[in-house]
């Protein structure tokens, strides 16, 4: 447990929290909500139980309790009131910052039990889109701030992946029931990004296609060898950070010539570098869309 983070900065509580440093001063100062300890150069800091508390004291605040009268309760009875809060309305709240505190600490153990807990009310679509998601959102400005490490974000990530892996597989048992195309997923060379393009398989093998997963780093001229095997393919690709802006042309030219071996094939693309491409300029059998629900709902 020695990388574990165990000191925050203010800005890291804003970060966390989504409380203004602002505010988390004047917390600090009017209620005594929390005592950081100070560096020689008289900064604040701030440690993991009073990230917790400044984690719950949120919830309640967001759940309408004025903030002087969480002040006055006793430092026992906030956890409890939290507890109480999220069994009637705030699950989603309560498991993201648990899922936080789970990657802060590297903790499996937190991770496991609160999807668990989130598993006995919901579907594992539920779960991805309204906890999973704003999750994965929240990481990305968190790496960006150095509030964490790429090693949280890369713990987190792959914590999903398996939740992806394992749902996937139990609706792959079965033989699929669609069967008039083919979906071949797979990133193009220099893409390792791949938790989008998991969950869309999984979204696929829910609907009852049959998928051929390929994913990272897929040369384009491999693709071919999928045309000996399939005909009415459907390639999806997610382009968060390859091909660059002044590659995309280049590599559309290149997919279209693997298309027009193949009549009736098409390709569709989601991800960040194709957020601001319009498809009027793309041949008819490139498709981009800007969410994998849009992509979702249009198959």
């Amino acid at each position: 447990m020695n990388n574990v983070k165990k000191s925050f900065s203010i800005r890291d509580m804003e970060n966390l929290s989504g409380i203004k440093a602002h505010t988390i001063r004047i917390w600090e100062k009017r209620y005594n909500l929390f005592s950081p300890e100070r560096t020689d150069t008289n900064i604040r800091t701030y440690n993991l139980e009073s990230l917790q508390k400044l984690l719950n004291v949120t919830l309640l605040y967001n759940n309408g309790y004025k903030i002087s009268k969480i002040a006055k309760l006793e430092e026992g009875k906030i956890p409890s009131l939290v507890k109480e809060v999220v069994s009637q309305k705030s699950e989603k709240n309560h498991a993201l910052n648990s899922m936080k505190l789970a990657m802060l600490n590297f903790d499996q153990s937190l991770f496991l039990k609160t999807y668990n807990g989130l598993m006995k009310e919901k579907s594992f679509t539920q779960i991805f889109n309204e906890v999973f998601i704003p999750l994965l959102t929240e990481l990305g400005i968190l790496w960006q701030t150095h509030t964490i490490s790429p090693a949280h974000e890369h713990f987190i990530s792959n914590l999903i992946k398996q939740k992806i892996y394992v749902h996937t597989e139990q609706l792959q048992i079965e033989e699929p029931s669609q069967k008039d195309k083919v979906f071949v997923l797979f990133l193009p060379e220099n893409e390792i990004h791949e938790l989008g393009l998991l969950y869309i398989n999984y979204q696929l093998a829910l609907k009852g296609y049959k998928t051929v997963y390929l994913g990272q780093t897929m040369p384009v001229e491999s693709l071919m060898d999928l045309l000996k095997y399939y005909s009415n393919i459907r390639f999806i690709s997610y382009f968060t950070v390859a091909p660059t802006q002044s590659d995309l042309q280049n590599y559309f030219k290149s997919f279209t010539e693997v298309l027009e071996t193949s009549p009736g094939s098409k390709f569709y693309v989601l991800g960040h570098q194709i957020q601001e491409l319009s498809g009027d300029t793309l041949p008819p059998s490139i498709s981009i869309f800007k969410s994998i629900e849009q992509l979702i709902q249009s198959i």
